[in-house]
């Protein structure tokens, strides 16, 4: 069986980071599936799907390393064609990626003590988001 949901979010853009573990426990929990696949998928090329200890060291470590390797203020060929100034964004979201599965079993997510599920919006404006949660199983 599969059910389709979605989470609406309002973020800040330049790497805000999300947790959104509860909500997508949340569906899951109300599926009334007992086990499968939670599926969470960013429509859009600037956000991004990952788990990470959602803790503000961790937090800002992560957002350091972008800004080491992907920092916004280089050339974007990007950024030349569309003047939109969000060229890293894009790399950004393409080197994290839009989705992420998760398995969950007695309608319970099987992450890690300190693992969260985190969206991040790394476009260089506010945003509205609806992120695209399938969950797959019996």
């Amino acid at each position: 069986m599969v059910v389709s949901e979605t989470i609406e979010l309002e973020t800040r853009g330049h790497a805000h980071m999300i947790d959104i573990t509860a909500a997508v426990a949340e569906k899951v929990e109300a599926s009334g599936l007992r086990s499968g696949t939670a599926t969470v998928f960013c429509p859009g090329s600037t956000g991004a799907v990952t788990t990470i200890e959602y803790e503000s060291g961790a937090l800002s470590d992560l957002q350091r390393l972008f800004d080491e390797i992907v920092p916004p203020d280089r050339d974007y060929a990007h950024n030349l064609r569309w003047g939109d100034g969000n060229g890293h964004s894009h790399v950004r979201a393409a080197l994290l990626g839009p989705s992420l599965a998760v398995p969950f079993a007695e309608r319970r997510l099987l992450l890690g003590t300190w693992q969260q599920i985190t969206f991040i919006d790394f476009d260089n404006r506010p945003r509205s988001r609806r992120l695209v949660l399938q969950i797959i199983g019996e």
